[in-house]
C-alpha cells in the first residue's frame, strides 16, 4: 500500500544521510593523518596514528570503548544488506590504530557463531 512506499523513501532518505556522515567521517579520519593517504598502510606506516591528538574526534572517541557491542551489532545478518556499520568499523580501526584493529578483529572472531560470521569477519580485517 502507500504506507510502504513513505517507509521506503524514508529508509532510502536516511541510508543517504548515513552515507554523507560517514563519507565526512571518512574525510576527517584520513586527513587528520598528516598527509599520508589511504593507500598501502605499510609496517612503516604506524606513525601516522600517533599524530592523532592534532585533531580529536569526540564522536568516535565516544565509540571506541564500545567494541563488543558494535562487533555483536556488526555480526547480525541484516547488516549485510546496511554495511554502514562495516564501515564505521573500519574508520574507527583506521582511528584508533593498529592494537585496537586488532583487538576489534578478536572480538569479531570470538563473537562469531557460523561460518558465514566467521567470513564476515575476515571480509572486515580485510
Amino acid at each position: 500500500g502507500p504506507g510502504l512506499a513513505v517507509r521506503d523513501s524514508v529508509r532510502e532518505a536516511c541510508q543517504r544521510v548515513v552515507q554523507l556522515l560517514l563519507l565526512n567521517l571518512q574525510r576527517l579520519v584520513y586527513s587528520k593523518g598528516g598527509g599520508g593517504g589511504g593507500g598501502g598502510g605499510g609496517p612503516g606506516d604506524t606513525h601516522h596514528h600517533h599524530q592523532h591528538a592534532t585533531r580529536p574526534l569526540p564522536f568516535l572517541d565516544g565509540l571506541k570503548g564500545r567494541l563488543p557491542e558494535l562487533c555483536r551489532q556488526a555480526l547480525r545478518p541484516e547488516c549485510k544488506r546496511h554495511p554502514w556499520q562495516h564501515q564505521l568499523l573500519g574508520l574507527l580501526a583506521v582511528y584508533c590504530g593498529p592494537s585496537w584493529a586488532a583487538e576489534a578483529l578478536c572480538q569479531l572472531l570470538g563473537q562469531a557463531a557460523c561460518p558465514d560470521e566467521l567470513a564476515l569477519a575476515a571480509k572486515l580485517h580485510a
